[in-house]
């Protein structure tokens, strides 16, 4: 029977992203920043509440410039995130060639980096500088791989010197899964290395109703401090926020 359910909703997991397509194809050039932000909102808790997951938000995202830094679990973490508060993500360039998700990913507002290039690397924190300089509300996750959502790993700073740049706050964002009916924490919706999206989606699909919280810290400025340091404060301030 939660094979049948899970073939049920992976069947609308499907038309809700040719839906998102069909929506960045056609509607987005009409719509301007904010009703695309919008769209892309209602979209992500569109596609969460077809895979089982509710979404609460404990405290309060911050309003643009900013750069939020988020431990990182899973794909599921972009749209718990954009349900939560529409960002700009940073993401790895391979996902805008991906079919149906790249075009998703770049109507969502996403930046592409290369990952490994150092070159790239300074190229992104450039354009990063640039858009929150303009006001927008970018998100990152600087511990660079997924991990359990029990032990959040050490971040990286590299793009962390974006809002140094540009003189923004940085709100630390902590992510946690848990069983909607328990409370206790789930590992359901982890990436680890082994996986493909497919094979965690179905894991996904078949586990339990889940619970997705996005917890806000409280905004941040640099005060003098070199990336580094700041990126091993935020990884502390993180943690701390995941055990709350």
């Amino acid at each position: 029977m939660r094979s049948l359910k899970a073939i049920a909703k992976f069947v609308r997991v499907i038309a809700w992203v040719l839906r998102g397509y069909w929506m960045v194809r056609t509607a987005f050039p009409q719509l301007n920043d904010t009703q695309q932000a919008r769209a892309v909102e209602v979209w992500a808790r569109g596609m969460l509440a077809i895979i089982g997951i509710e979404v609460r938000v404990k405290g309060h995202p911050a309003h643009g410039p900013v750069l939020m830094a988020a431990n990182h679990i899973s794909w599921l973490d972009i749209l718990v995130m954009h349900a939560a508060c529409h960002c700009r993500f940073v993401a790895k360039s391979e996902i805008r060639s991906w079919p149906l998700v790249g075009v998703l990913t770049t109507g969502g507002g996403s930046l592409y980096i290369e990952r490994g290039s150092r070159h790239d690397a300074m190229r992104v924190v450039h354009q990063m500088a640039e858009a929150l300089q303009q006001g927008h509300v970018l998100a990152v996750f600087p511990e660079g791989a997924t991990g359990d959502g029990i032990t959040v790993l050490p971040f990286h700073a590299n793009l962390l010197q974006a809002a140094i740049a540009a003189n923004a706050p940085i709100q630390p964002v902590a992510l946690q899964f848990m069983d909607a009916h328990t409370q206790e924490r789930s590992l359901a919706p982890c990436y680890h290395d082994h996986d493909t999206l497919i094979s965690s989606l179905w894991r996904t699909l078949c586990a339990p109703p889940l619970l997705a919280q996005v917890r806000y810290g409280d905004q941040q400025q640099a005060q003098g401090r070199h990336r580094r340091a700041w990126a091993q404060s935020l990884q502390a301030d993180v943690a701390q926020l995941t055990q709350r």
